[in-house]
């Protein structure tokens, strides 16, 4: 296969996941003669590739491993031309009708220019979205209280029955995790396979433990959320922390062809990625949208990449895949300061906020603890070897490490989706369909606590999403829930009141679910509407109506993303994919308007009203890349995207 001639580039891309250690994923810069140059607008093929592997077909040399999605019915074929030209097809993802495969640069073009392609993407390095160190203040977080944060501090119950794939760097078989390892695959290796539990990066470990440990090692003190939960654990991150997506996209293709056999509800992601191109082509996204579908629950981490390391400035639209996947339950860290009260509460600054890039998605749903938190460790792991100061001595031979990230708060609020889910079955045995994702989702945001910013205002919803995880409330509604009830009657009996108190304090219900972009009353989800199904993607509507019948009149207003109760201002700009600073202008092309009359306002949403404006496209022609790495917000000049002309 031969590739045809390219025009002459010069891209420089760079995506840095602010994780600890920092992993910074950087295109080099490239450049090649100009050989028969072809404007980009009669390059359609191009929208084929995701934004890494555009800039890697620009001179690049070498082979580089690549996801591909076909059309239906077209796997077979086009795995077996691939084959001819001598390429070996390193897995099948079945549940998005894709492959990866390791492939020359001309080769991708080849591919991109055939009908049966539907998108090639990157298969991307991920890694632990942990990270090391406490809040600004420096304060350690006792894991002991996180129970009581939680409100959990007296509940019963433990997740028994409760199955949860934890895709990550393995688990290491610590008393904590005492006989409910229910099995242990290894993908590290390149293929899948039954293996003996280990953890040589040691995220893993401590992950389970925050969802399952009984804290046996520890007199109970480091318990976790739900210590009767089954763990099916997948490795899928090497010594390093980090991995490929393919790997990813495989293990969770096992869960769903087997989540009855391994008895599996939900699943754990605390590792990711950067955004590389919409979520309708991102093949982690589309892995989580097929696990939702069959019946499972996806709990992601929303990334690491909420603070500039050099500035401290805060940024937005830093969510990493997955944490992009619309059916996903992303999760954002809160600091909880250390106390089990929940008026101290404030969102972790380096916790990612949204927009999601590319498709503006309102991300987080929410925000749970995820600071300084104590689990048990992996004794010779990475971690555990590396950083020393943070091992936590048990009260007896048991040893614990105290990390911090959104992966922690991913992990407690997988452990609290376990937690109601059991109280929902529990509620008539064997008599009533499970909560769905969709379902689980509102009741999380519904019982969420308002989050503080400062001593008069609330966290925005880019920040904080539908507010600050509240465990005791949500079981409240779980044990309420009828999933028998029919479509259209009320499924909550008894309605229960929408106060919880946690250390001495009564706290408001926010009585809110984010559906999409939209902010819509609590009230809707009183009833069982089509909406909370398996088979509704979370945040689409229907014409003029959100799914369950709520006319956009209802909800106008009260856009999320673009919502009123975030001031931007000037044209501050950081970074390659994620902006920095409270005061950015997006341009008024695109995402809102600014007033003249008003310089320092920015009305979101109102430019032609909601069902007009166009609010997605991040990836459009409206930004030019690549601009002394900045990004130019809101310019239409038919810039190639990722290039510099």
């Amino acid at each position: 296969m031969r590739a045809r001639s390219i025009p002459g580039r010069r891209i420089a891309l760079t995506r840095a996941v602010n994780t600890l250690p920092t992993f910074v994923f950087t295109a080099a810069v490239i450049t090649v003669a100009a050989v028969s140059p072809v404007p980009a607008d009669a390059q359609p093929w191009r929208a084929k590739l995701d934004l890494a592997v555009a800039a890697s077909t620009v001179g690049g040399s070498g082979s580089q491993p690549v996801i591909v999605r076909v059309a239906p019915g077209a796997r077979t074929a086009v795995m077996d031309l691939l084959r001819s030209g001598g390429y070996r097809i390193k897995a099948e993802h079945a549940s998005i009708d894709g492959f990866s495969v390791d492939v020359s640069a001309a080769t991708v073009l080849e591919l991109a220019r055939n009908p049966n392609i539907l998108s090639i993407s990157s298969d991307a390095v991920v890694t632990a979205t942990g990270r090391f160190g406490g809040g600004p203040d420096g304060r350690d977080g006792d894991a002991s209280l996180l129970r009581a944060t939680l409100g959990l501090d007296d509940y019963p119950r433990k997740g028994t029955g409760v199955g949860v794939a934890l895709i990550d760097s393995g688990v290491d078989p610590a008393a904590d995790l005492g006989g409910r390892i229910a099995a242990f695959y290894d993908l590290s290796g390149g293929s899948l396979r039954l293996a003996t539990p280990y953890d040589d990066y040691g995220h893993g470990t401590h992950v389970a433990g925050l969802i399952a440990g009984n804290g046996v090692l520890s007199g109970r003190q480091y318990e976790g959320v739900a210590p009767g939960v089954r763990v099916t654990v997948f490795k899928v991150l090497d010594a390093s922390g980090q991995g490929r997506t393919s790997d990813v996209v495989r293990a969770i293709d096992f869960v769903v062809r087997n989540h009855q056999r391994l008895g599996v509800d939900v699943i754990n992601l605390s590792v990711g990625h950067p955004i590389y191109e919409p979520a309708a082509t991102d093949p982690l996204v589309q892995a989580i949208e097929q696990a939702t579908r069959a019946g499972l629950v996806v709990v992601a981490a929303a990334g690491n990449c909420g603070i500039n390391p050099t500035t401290g400035e805060p940024g937005y639209a830093g969510i990493t895949s997955p944490g992009n996947a619309p059916s996903a339950i992303t999760v954002g860290a809160l600091l909880t300061q250390g106390t089990a009260s929940r008026s101290d509460d404030a969102v972790a600054p380096f916790s990612s906020r949204g927009p999601t890039w590319y498709d503006a998605y309102a991300k987080p749903d929410i925000v749970a603890p995820g600071d300084r938190l104590v689990a048990v460790g992996a004794p010779g792991s990475t971690l555990y070897q590396s950083y020393p100061t943070l091992r936590v001595a048990g009260t007896g031979p048991g040893v614990y490490l105290r990390l911090s990230g959104t992966s922690m708060a991913t992990a407690v609020t997988t452990g609290v989706v376990a937690l109601l889910i059991e109280a929902n079955r529990n509620r008539e045995p064997g008599m009533q369909p499970s909560l769905t994702a969709n379902a689980l989702k509102a009741m999380l945001q519904y019982s969420a606590f308002r989050v503080p910013d400062g001593p008069t205002g609330d966290a925005d919803r880019l920040t904080a999403g539908g507010g600050a995880l509240n465990a005791a409330g949500a079981l409240d509604l779980s044990q309420a829930v009828d999933t028998d009830a029919p479509t259209g009657a009320p499924w909550v009996l008894p309605n229960p009141t929408p106060v919880t108190t946690i250390a001495g304090e009564p706290l408001e219900w926010s009585q809110n679910i984010v559906w999409g972009v939209w902010q819509v009353p609590g009230s809707v989800f009183y009833t069982n509407e089509p909406c909370w199904g398996s088979n509704i993607v979370w945040g689409v509507s229907d014409g003029a109506n959100i799914v369950w019948g709520v006319s956009d009149p209802l909800v106008s207003g009260t856009n999320i993303v673009w919502g009123v109760n975030i001031v931007w201002g000037v044209n501050i700009v950081w970074g390659v994919n994620i902006v920095w600073g409270v005061n950015i202008v997006w341009g008024v092309n695109m995402l809102g308007v600014s007033d003249p009359a008003h310089p320092d306002q920015v009305t979101w949403g109102q430019a032609a009203g909601p069902a007009n404006t166009v609010w997605g496209d991040l990836g459009a022609a409206n930004i030019v890349w690549g601009v002394s790495r900045n990004i130019v917000w809101g310019v239409n000049d038919g810039a190639y995207l990722g290039g510099v002309r």
